[in-house]
């Protein structure tokens, strides 16, 4: 299995200016771990109000039950895409990165 390694880093900054459409193949298969971890727990983004609104929530892993949302609110999916590869970026390398 992929696990994020220090040179990894140099994929920050893609997502950062890039967090929707055609990516590296470095940053794809950082994607994919992120992307492919473990239902329970797992951030989301959930759309409020079309192009215009979205809420990050966390599945709970157990089929049927709904998705744990948060207060978390973003006017932009960029932004909101950000949010989300930080907090899995510091669950898979303890490192926090600045906004």
């Amino acid at each position: 299995m992929y696990r994020i390694k220090p040179e990894d880093a140099q994929y920050i900054e893609e997502f950062r200016k890039n967090p929707i459409g055609h990516h590296s193949p470095g940053l794809q298969r950082i994607l994919n771990l992120f992307r492919g971890e473990a239902m329970a727990g797992k951030y989301v983004l959930v759309c409020t109000k079309p192009h215009k609104e979205w809420m990050l929530g966390q599945l709970t892993g157990v089929r049927g039950e709904r998705i744990r949302m948060t207060n978390q609110v973003f006017t932009s999916i960029e932004d909101a895409e950000w949010f989300v590869f930080k907090q899995r970026w510091a669950k898979y390398t303890n490192e926090t990165l600045p906004d």
